[in-house]
């Protein structure tokens, strides 16, 4: 089921919900009852439950947006890093060059085309791409140097080995979700709470109050969507790309 049909039935269930719940209780409530009477306690308390929720729902919005970042990050550090590899070999012998640039590439291909679709599915990194990447390492850190400038080109292109092990392993750390269990529970509940506080004051069944009471359940239930989608940022609507290794690397097949 596509994320955004997933977005329009919430959007659509917490409307139907609100305004059923609103001609069920308009129904069952007495003849004699006044809406105009609502206690100043209850509205005080509305609004202050409304503000601190929309704190909280601003505050999880911004996690899981920097965590979308953060992850885009560890993607362009670990393409850039790998392409410094790839360029930096030409101070080594035509065929150590030309071996540590196929499995650069080889490792590339195959985090584009077949890790990251492991990453989106099911959430971890293939223990395939850990070998191919194994290797590049190998063929950077066994071979000698056998002149000044080789000696020269090493330690960098080690330091860049170490930067790219060290993006790839944050990549992987980051394929699940980033929001803990009890942090969706409060935003559940309190999305209850919040919207439950419109029949608090006693809301009647005109035109205008429905319409607002559905647009602000709808309101929240995409809120609640959006958290949801950029929570894991390589399997889920707006996720984290790998266009960096393909702007870096455009000579491998698509």
């Amino acid at each position: 089921m596509s994320e955004w049909l997933v977005l329009v039935l919430a959007m659509a269930a917490a409307c139907v919900v609100v305004l059923i719940v609103t001609l069920v209780r308009h129904r069952a409530a007495p003849v004699d009852e006044d809406p105009s009477e609502t206690p100043d306690v209850i509205e005080y308390m509305s609004m202050m439950i409304g503000v601190v929720y929309a704190i909280v729902l601003g505050l999880a919005i911004a996690g899981v947006w920097e965590g979308r970042g953060v992850a885009q990050d560890h993607v362009q550090t670990e393409a850039q890093a790998l392409h410094e590899i790839s360029e930096r070999v030409r101070a080594y012998p035509p065929d150590v060059r030309d071996r540590i640039r196929a499995d650069v590439n080889t490792y590339v291909s195959h985090v584009v085309h077949t890790e990251w679709k492991t990453m989106a599915d099911q959430g971890h990194v293939t223990a395939q791409g850990g070998r191919l990447f194994d290797r590049i390492r190998q063929d950077v850190t066994d071979y000698e140097p056998k002149t000044d400038f080789e000696a020269q080109a090493y330690q960098p292109l080690v330091d860049q080995v170490t930067a790219a092990d060290a993006a790839r392993n944050s990549r992987a750390d980051s394929t699940g979700a980033t929001m803990p269990g009890v942090v969706w529970f409060g935003l559940i509940a309190g999305a209850v709470v919040t919207v439950g506080m419109v029949f608090a004051l006693q809301i009647r069944r005109t035109t205008r109050e429905l319409i607002l009471a559905g647009l602000f359940s709808a309101l929240i239930a995409f809120l609640l969507f959006l958290i949801w989608d950029f929570d894991a940022p390589y399997s889920r609507g707006i996720t984290a790309s790998a266009e960096p290794f393909t702007a870096l690397f455009p000579h491998l097949p698509g």
